[in-house]
């Protein structure tokens, strides 16, 4: 992952909506969710989400599909776990502590 790229998503994640609105497609996984329930889950104006998702999305942090009439939004896992791997890279000392097949680590 190139630094740009962390920046870029670091900053999309630094703000409490988007925040919010990324930890929640998070925890729909793959099925994602439309903006209809994003909204409704989080209180937000449909142009206050919109205005969040456009900025995740640039950022690389989710996707959107339409399925059917509607679209649907989904975290982007592999660029999440690329960030974490940047991230984390030297952690422990520069010593390889992180296992990318599991979450744990000697940290």
């Amino acid at each position: 992952m190139e630094e740009t790229d962390v920046i870029r998503a670091l900053a999309a994640l630094a703000q409490a909506h988007r925040l919010k609105v990324f930890r929640l497609l998070v925890v729909a996984g793959q099925q994602g969710l439309t903006p209809g329930a994003l909204a409704e889950a989080l209180e937000l104006p449909a142009a206050t989400l919109s205005f969040h998702l456009k900025e995740l999305s640039h950022a690389g942090l989710v996707t959107q599909e339409r399925v059917s009439r509607h679209l649907v939004y989904r975290a982007a896992f592999g660029q999440m776990n690329e960030l974490l791997a940047y991230l984390t890279e030297n952690c422990c000392q520069g010593q390889a502590c992180l296992n990318p097949s599991t979450t744990k680590n000697c940290c």
